[in-house]
């Protein structure tokens, strides 16, 4: 594995030899470390003691080909889920090149290999994946920041990053609300279902008890340091669409929270949010399209249950592409996946969201 210094490690799988060689020796003299495989069985059993930063795969071999070795990698190694799979074959159609993309690879050389064109490849996938990770741990880092100062009472600037977001955002402990952002507090004001003062609570009565449960169980679960994700629906009076609360909990919140526990609970309003093309979250993350929707069924507070039924797939499915989203985000926990795709979604607001949101003439 890259880092510290060492070398990054690219795991070649081609059954052809003389090939196979030619490119070890060429990674070798740019200076990666090379491993070698000659079919796919070979490279699933090297990646049970070995992690490589990128993966270069032939199409057809024998015994496990590509398609399959990508599959197996992507449904049992999650952990692999934000290492670069290239193919490499000789197949130049272009249904070849589409099932390739299909398939979830993240790009194709086709035979005879340029060889300049495939180190230029290699640099510019690990330089990506190096980028997506340092960008999803500081916008991570921010919004966490954000909530904490906020709860504080601490630096003004990071409220109004909080304020920015289009979703309402409420940060609540035991003994009520601990703040609550501009959108928040406008979807109080506009007095439709909702009610954000010192507490979080349901315009209509027949939902308290239902809502402080909602509550309480997040909070509990930051005092005990689990992670924890439930949704709620609450209808509105004027017949528009519900409200969808989603709630977090925040653990390990320490001194800077003075020992509350606490949890923030995000609120989307159907009627108002952004319409976010799903190709501009896939080109905020570097999402496949249909992780694209999946993160954005999560960042609107869909089930995973849910998006299984929407998109019509299994929930097995569903869950690989949660583990493709974990590694492409940096994120461990669905919480904070959750809070990175809201912050993700608001910095793409804007002209460029209303541009993409446009019909094509």
């Amino acid at each position: 594995m890259a880092g510290n210094g060492s070398k990054p490690i690219i795991l070649c799988v081609e059954d052809e030899r003389h090939l196979r060689q030619d490119i070890i020796d060429e990674l070798g003299i740019a200076g990666y470390e090379a491993l070698a495989a000659r079919d796919g069985r070979e490279a699933l059993a090297m990646l049970e003691t070995s992690r490589p930063d990128l993966i270069l795969c032939d199409i057809t071999m024998p015994r496990l080909d590509g398609y399959g070795l990508l599959e197996a990698v992507r449904s049992s190694h999650p952990g692999l889920a934000d290492v670069p799979f290239v193919f490499l074959t000789a197949l130049d159609e272009r249904d070849a090149v589409i099932n390739g993309k299909r398939a979830g690879a993240d790009d194709y050389l086709v035979k005879p290999i340029d060889f300049d064109l495939m180190l230029a490849t290699i640099e510019a996938r690990l330089r990506q994946v190096e980028r997506l990770g340092q960008g999803a741990g500081r916008e991570l880092d921010a919004m966490r920041q954000a909530l904490t100062d906020a709860r504080a009472g601490t630096a003004v600037g990071m409220r109004r990053v909080v304020d920015l977001l289009s979703f309402g955002v409420v940060l609540v402990s035991g003994s009520g609300v601990a703040f609550a952002n501009r959108a928040a507090q406008a979807i109080h004001r506009a007095g439709d279902g909702l009610v954000i003062d010192r507490a979080l609570r349901p315009a209509s009565s027949n939902l308290a008890a239902e809502m402080k449960s909602f509550l309480a169980e997040a909070c509990e679960a930051a005092r005990l340091g689990r992670d924890h994700l439930s949704s709620l629906s609450v209808p509105r009076p004027s017949g528009q669409r519900d409200f969808l609360l989603t709630a977090c909990a925040l653990p390990d919140t320490g001194e800077a929270m003075n020992g509350d526990a606490q949890a923030v609970v995000f609120i989307s309003d159907p009627e108002r949010r952004p319409a976010v093309p799903d190709e501009l979250l896939a080109k905020l993350f570097d999402l496949t399209p249909t992780e694209a929707q999946v993160a954005r069924a999560l960042a609107h507070g869909r089930r995973t249950d849910e998006i299984a039924q929407d998109l019509a797939v299994s929930p097995t499915t569903v869950a690989f592409h949660l583990r493709n989203l974990f590694g492409k985000t940096g994120t461990h926990r669905q919480a904070d996946l959750i809070v990175l795709l809201l912050t993700g979604l608001a910095s793409i607001s804007g002209p460029e969201v209303e541009a993409a949101s446009q019909p094509q003439t």
